[in-house]
């Protein structure tokens, strides 16, 4: 298995650059390439996600748990352009805010939640965060495990 100090030499020399020069790049102390690619130090998770998003890789692939370069988000994204939009039916006229007229189309509160950005940026997050954890691999494994086992 590769690990996150041979994922990140393998990107910055990839680049050309030294690691004074891919600290500085990234902000962080001069020194602190060398402690991540020798394994002195292990970045934070908000340094390793501030390295995957330099490289345009997915945290997956810097910390060596995958072999996909596909930044995480950008699939997330294409999931969300796949799909067919969905059609939410029109509450009745009982269910509606009082001060609707009948014959507006306009939908629920929480219709307008659950298409705006920042619950979909939420939701994202979310799942990613699941899907990175030890117990979401897991569930992972088991689904395609099961999905497999279906198709025989």
């Amino acid at each position: 298995m590769v690990t996150l100090a041979q994922r990140l030499e393998e990107l910055r020399t990839e680049r050309g650059l030294s690691r004074p020069a891919l600290s500085a790049e990234l902000g962080f102390p001069k020194n602190a390439v060398e402690k991540f690619e020798t394994g002195r130090q292990t970045p934070t998770r908000e340094q390793q996600e501030k390295i995957a998003f330099y490289f345009g890789v997915s945290a997956f692939y810097l910390r060596g748990e995958s072999s996909d370069r596909t930044r995480q988000d950008n699939w997330m994204d294409a999931a969300y352009a796949e799909e067919p939009p969905v059609s939410v039916p029109t509450p009745p006229p009982a269910a509606r805010c009082p001060r609707e007229s009948v014959g507006e189309t306009h939908g629920t509160v929480l219709d307008s939640l659950l298409s705006g950005k920042q619950f979909r940026d939420l939701l994202r997050a979310a799942v990613l965060d699941t899907l990175s954890s030890p117990e979401g691999q897991e569930l992972i494994a088991k689904a395609v495990r099961r999905e497999l086992s279906n198709r025989r």
